[in-house]
C-alpha cells in the first residue's frame, strides 16, 4: 500500500518576495558530498539561464576566474565535492516512475561548469529528495526502491531505502561522516564503458606512461590507477601532505593529461577533450594512487577528483577500483590482497577499498567471459547514508533580466 504524494517541501516553484524572486532548493548531504538537489522543471532550459542560476545559488563567480573565492554569496563550500548541483524529475519508464538526475559539477574558483560526470555520493541523496519534495510516492512501511537514470553518463542506478512503521529511514554509518543517518543502498547497472564504452579505454590492462605503470579502467567513471611507490608514496599519506607536495601534484597532472588522450575522453558535445582541457579538467579522468592494504581491506588508496585530494573516496571511483582489483595484469590487481578469482558464473565478490576515512565497502557481480582473464562487469553496489541540510528559497539578489523574468513566469 502506498501513501498519497505528500505535500512538495518546500514549494517546487520559484516566487518573489520584498522585489527578489526566490528559487527553491534542498541542501543535502549525499555519501562524503553536499550540494544542491533543484525540481529540473524549475530550472531554465536554456543552457545560459541555466548556468546563471547555478551560479548564484553556489557562489562561484558569473565569469572568468576569481581566485581565492570562499563563496560567502552562496551555498558552496570551496571543495570540490561540496560544489554540486543535481537537477532531477521523474520519467515514466515501463509502467514504472523513476528519477531522472543530471549534474552540474562548479569550482569555487572560475565560473565554467562541468556537465560531463555523475555522482555516485550525491546520487544517494536523490531519492530522498523526491520522497521528501513529494515528487515520488513511498510505502509508508518496508522497503522503497527506485530506479535513477543519468543523463550525464547513461548510468541506471537503483536506490533503495526502508521505512519503519513510524515512518523514520532505516540509519547506517559510513566512513568519513559522523553519526548514523538515512541509509541508502545504491546498485549500479551495466557500469562498464560510463565514458569511454570500454572496460579497459586503452585496450590493455596496464600501460606505461611517461615512465610510470599505469591502468586505465572506466567502470561508473574512467580512472587513471598509479602504484604509489614509483611516486616514493604508500597511499596511506594524509591527503593534504599529498596536496601539499607540490612536485609530486605536478606529476600526476601531466600523468593524468597524457593519459586522459590515451583513453580518447570527450567533452559533452563529443569532441576529444585536447590536453590543454584534461589539465584544467575537475572531473575526468579521475586519478588515484595505491598501495599493499594495511588493515582490513583488500587494497589502499588516495584518490584525486583530479585537481583536488579526495577527503575518503568517491563511490564511483570506488567502484571502478574495485573492479580493477578482477582484472588480471592490472596496477591494482597486482597489489590487492585476498581477492577471490572470478569464476565462470556471476557471483557478487565483496570488497573493502582502504581510505583515509576508513574502509568502503562494494560489491562486484562479475564473471569470467571469453578469453582467460578477460571478465565481464554486471554491477556494482555500494552503501551510504543522506541527509537533508536545508529546504527552502535562495533570495537571488543578482539575477539578471532574463533570469528573472524566466522564473516569475513559473510561479
Amino acid at each position: 500500500m502506498t501513501t498519497p504524494l505528500l505535500p512538495a517541501l518546500p514549494d517546487l516553484v520559484p516566487r518573489q518576495r520584498c522585489g527578489v524572486v526566490e528559487f527553491p532548493v534542498h541542501h543535502m548531504r549525499g555519501g562524503t558530498s553536499t550540494g544542491l538537489v533543484l525540481h529540473a522543471a524549475s530550472v531554465p532550459a536554456d543552457q545560459d539561464l541555466r548556468e546563471e542560476l547555478l551560479r548564484h545559488l553556489m557562489g562561484v563567480p558569473q565569469s572568468g576566474e576569481l581566485p581565492g573565492n570562499r563563496q560567502v554569496t552562496g551555498l558552496g563550500r570551496g571543495a570540490s565535492t561540496s560544489n554540486k548541483v543535481f537537477l532531477a524529475e521523474v520519467e515514466q519508464h515501463a509502467g514504472q516512475p523513476r528519477l531522472v538526475s543530471t549534474l552540474a559539477q562548479l569550482a569555487s574558483g572560475h565560473a565554467a561548469i562541468d556537465w560531463s560526470v555523475n555522482c555516485g555520493n550525491m546520487s544517494s541523496a536523490l531519492q530522498l529528495w523526491g520522497l521528501d519534495s513529494g515528487v515520488i510516492e513511498a510505502l509508508a512501511i518496508g522497503t522503497h526502491a527506485i530506479d535513477i537514470r543519468n543523463t550525464n553518463t547513461g548510468v541506471l542506478t537503483t536506490s533503495r531505502m526502508e521505512r519503519a512503521p513510524d515512518g523514520s529511514f532505516a540509519a547506517a554509518a559510513i566512513p568519513g561522516v559522523p553519526g548514523s543517518f538515512p541509509r541508502v543502498d545504491l546498485f549500479l547497472h551495466a557500469p562498464v564503458g560510463a565514458k569511454t564504452g570500454h572496460l579497459l579505454p586503452t585496450g590493455n590492462a596496464q600501460d606505461q606512461v611517461l615512465g610510470y605503470d599505469v591502468s586505465c579502467v572506466d567502470v561508473a567513471v574512467p580512472m587513471v590507477i598509479a602504484r604509489a611507490s614509483q611516486f616514493g608514496k604508500t597511499a596511506q599519506e594524509a591527503v593534504s601532505a599529498l596536496q601539499a607536495d607540490a612536485a609530486f601534484m605536478r606529476e600526476i597532472r601531466q600523468l593524468w593529461s597524457a593519459t586522459g588522450l590515451l583513453m580518447g575522453l570527450r567533452r559533452r558535445d563529443g569532441g576529444l577533450m585536447t590536453r590543454e582541457e584534461l589539465e584544467r579538467s575537475e572531473t575526468i579522468p579521475k586519478f588515484c594512487i595505491v598501495g599493499p592494504a594495511e588493515g582490513e581491506g583488500n587494497i589502499a588508496v588516495r584518490y584525486f577528483t583530479p585537481q583536488t585530494g579526495h577527503a575518503s573516496l568517491a563511490v564511483s571511483g570506488g567502484c571502478c577500483l574495485a573492479a580493477a582489483c578482477l582484472i588480471p595484469g592490472t596496477v591494482a590487481h597486482a597489489l590487492a590482497r585476498g581477492v577471490p578469482p572470478v569464476g565462470r558464473d556471476a557471483t557478487e565478490i565483496a570488497l573493502g577499498i582502504e581510505n583515509p576515512a576508513g574502509i568502503l565497502d562494494t560489491t562486484i557481480v562479475a564473471r569470467q567471459s571469453g578469453a582467460a582473464g578477460d571478465i565481464t562487469i554486471g554491477s556494482a553496489a555500494y552503501r551510504r547514508s543522506a541527509q537533508i541540510l536545508l529546504r527552502g528559497h535562495v533570495p537571488l539578489y543578482q539575477a539578471s533580466a532574463a533570469l528573472k523574468a524566466w522564473l516569475l513566469r513559473q510561479r
